[in-house]
């Protein structure tokens, strides 16, 4: 069964995982590659799971190198996106290289975390945004990176499991109405997700 929770026990001290670095970050790519989805030109959904929350921790404390002080605060930052069994947790990007463009774009999705679902054969799944800062300003504009959580219910997961039907992720905000068919490897992937 896949952990549900990453604690000090699980964490490989920073020698050893620079000898290994290279080959987590290959596997962790391939890994990955079956977690993402495109929604619109902007949106890229990156579903999260204790692999890649794991990864993201030895990462941080690899970079910044602030030991068990600075594990604390990696901790009670990733644990919270990796799923609990009933739910798929998403970190959704909008990408916008070019910096007045993003800034424009952005200006315009105030909101766009609460307008985020997942369907499948006809059942609604609406995400729920993280509540650890404010996603959205006062002003209307959205922040590039939203962490957005799917709870589903037996029935949903049993659907969403099956072959039957399309899984469509999207979005129903009045400036970003986009919607993308989850490929079956992609499904495939999240469905071990659930428990």
């Amino acid at each position: 069964m896949t952990p549900r929770k990453i604690d000090a026990s699980m964490i490989i001290p920073l020698a050893e995982y620079t000898g290994q670095r290279a080959e987590r970050r290959k596997r962790i790519a391939e890994i990955k590659k079956n977690r993402r989805l495109e929604v619109g030109p902007f949106a890229t959904f990156y579903f999260e799971s204790y692999d890649t929350m794991l990864h993201q921790v030895l990462e941080m404390l690899f970079i910044e190198k602030g030991g068990a002080e600075q594990l604390v605060d990696e901790l009670a930052a990733y644990n919270p996106l990796i799923p609990q069994g009933s739910e798929l947790v998403a970190t959704v990007m909008f990408e916008i290289d070019d910096p007045l463009r993003r800034a424009r774009v952005l200006a315009t999705l105030g909101g766009v975390e609460q307008r985020a679902f997942i369907r499948i054969n006809g059942a609604t799944v609406r995400g729920v945004a993280e509540d650890d800062q404010e996603r959205s300003r006062e002003d209307g504009k959205a922040s590039a990176v939203q962490f957005i959580r799917f709870s589903f219910t037996a029935a949903e997961i049993a659907a969403f499991r099956g072959t039957e039907g399309d899984v469509v992720v999207g979005f129903d905000h009045p400036a970003y109405g986009h919607m993308a068919v989850m490929p079956a490897a992609v499904r495939q992937a999240l469905s071990a997700d659930f428990a």
